[in-house]
């Protein structure tokens, strides 16, 4: 019986550091891809510097700036952020899929586990309140620790 519990502990354990480990990697690709992006960007920017031919100021120093190129990039840029939002949406969406999927295989396997070990109910509320009293017994040692502590510095400190 323990063997078999330990085993679905142990492969609970193993899922749960999985999907941790697969939203790390997420993480890392996507800061990945960021920092090149960003890199792209900034080599665009830099040949678009190098091949523009500069000339001197006439007398008018004044700078004709056209306005919806601007804003046309602007848009762009806010078009691209939300495609980048969908994008992440999206990935973590699937992420909760994947998540919910394999919660259920493990939820099934647990019950056939159980099922297979002829546990009945009343023995796993026995259990779940040994738990609880143990939980109890725990906190009421806590508290009694601070409190001689306490004590101990008050009267003795």
């Amino acid at each position: 019986m323990s063997k078999h519990y330990y085993h679905v502990i142990y492969s609970l354990r193993r899922v749960d550091q999985l999907k941790y480990d697969v939203q790390h990697l997420r993480t890392a690709l996507q800061n990945f891809q960021h920092r090149r992006y960003a890199r792209e960007e900034q080599d665009r920017e830099r040949e678009e510097l190098m091949s523009r031919t500069f000339t001197t100021n006439d007398a008018d120093t004044s700078i004709p700036i056209d306005e919806t190129l601007q804003l046309n990039t602007n848009l762009h840029n806010a078009h691209r952020g939300m495609d980048d939002l969908l994008g992440s949406g999206s990935s973590i969406l699937n992420g909760l899929r994947d998540q919910r999927s394999t919660l259920k295989g493990t939820h099934k396997k647990m019950l056939d586990v159980a099922n297979m070990l002829g546990l009945s109910n009343t023995v796993m509320r026995l259990i779940e309140r040994r738990a609880t009293q143990d939980k109890f017994i725990m906190i009421g040692g806590m508290l009694l620790t601070c409190v001689i502590i306490f004590l101990v510095i008050r009267y003795l400190g």
